[in-house]
């Protein structure tokens, strides 16, 4: 593939490759529960995703905002985890990274779940959550922050104006529907234009199956200022509508997402990763197909 500029490969999935390999992700905590009962577990995979290629990775802090520990009766271990999960990937990166160039994000998620907007809380809840996750990101001093996963302009504009209070760069991306808008029904140009108030350095889109990223970046490309870099990290599988749980059953093969991943550099896209269902292998493809 010929281009300018070659892309920054992001890592790809945590929270499904602890499932693969074995560990605990049952609700409420999810990725979280392994930092007490499978820490080397989490370092590792850090650690497979540079060696791959990434070079950004994002500490395992998906799940370590104080929401969701709170249904865990777990409250009050959440800069303590996140703490622990950016120390796990920092060693990571000293383990693995001969370059020096593997920059660490730390990640905020929406406070509830991902795929539903109607639990979005109050405005002074999310003010107050995700200022308390940036600010404990900030102080475990990660590289930048990832503001993930968002369905919701409002909790969008929170995340960032905490992040944005941390003086940590910052990046925001966004989930998406079928037709390309917010789980909330509205619009990525207004998502985007209102983000941008609070100036990230990126804009992205997560979460969405591999077919759907490409017409997903081309929006997006088209509602961000030419000067502000956009990207894209897919799912390589589904969630299976009977189970509830992940299923790689017609997922992409690492080959198949760098082929389709290619297709979002052409769209505007340098930033590259993987969401669910991707593994170290795809990254591996990534950087063969986009790096070379």
């Amino acid at each position: 593939m010929t281009q300018a500029v070659k892309p920054i490969l992001l890592d790809g999935a945590m929270g499904t490759e602890l499932g693969r390999r074995g560990a605990n992700i049952a609700l409420p905590l999810w990725s979280a529960r392994a930092l007490d009962e499978a820490p080397a577990l989490v370092q590792q995979i850090h650690v497979e995703y540079v060696r791959a290629g990434a070079q950004v990775i994002t500490a395992n802090t998906f799940r370590t905002n104080v929401r969701a520990l709170a249904k865990a009766d777990m409250a009050h271990r959440a800069r303590e985890l996140t703490f622990r999960a950016v120390a796990l990937a920092r060693a990571a990166i000293a383990q693995a990274d001969a370059t020096g160039i593997v920059r660490l994000a730390g990640s905020i998620a929406p406070v509830e779940d991902c795929y539903m907007p109607e639990l979005v809380p109050d405005q002074a809840t999310l003010d107050d959550e995700h200022a308390m996750l940036a600010r404990d990101l900030a102080d475990a001093s990660v590289d930048l922050i990832l503001i993930e996963t968002q369905n919701t302009l409002r909790e969008a504009c929170a995340a960032a104006r905490a992040a944005m209070a941390t003086g940590k760069p910052f990046w925001v991306s966004f989930t998406l529907n079928a037709q390309n808008d917010l789980l909330s029904g509205e619009s990525l140009a207004d998502a985007v234009r209102a983000v941008l108030a609070f100036a990230p350095q990126a804009i992205l889109v997560n979460c969405v199956p591999t077919a759907q990223t490409e017409s997903a970046v081309r929006l997006l490309r088209a509602v961000t200022p030419l000067d502000i870099p956009i990207g894209a990290y897919a799912n390589a599988g589904r969630v299976d509508p009977d189970t509830g749980e992940w299923t790689m059953d017609g997922g992409d093969t690492p080959e198949a997402y760098a082929e389709a991943a290619q297709r979002w550099c052409a769209a505007g896209a340098t930033l590259i990763g993987g969401c669910c269902g991707t593994r170290p292998e795809h990254v591996q493809a990534l950087a063969a197909a986009l790096r070379a």
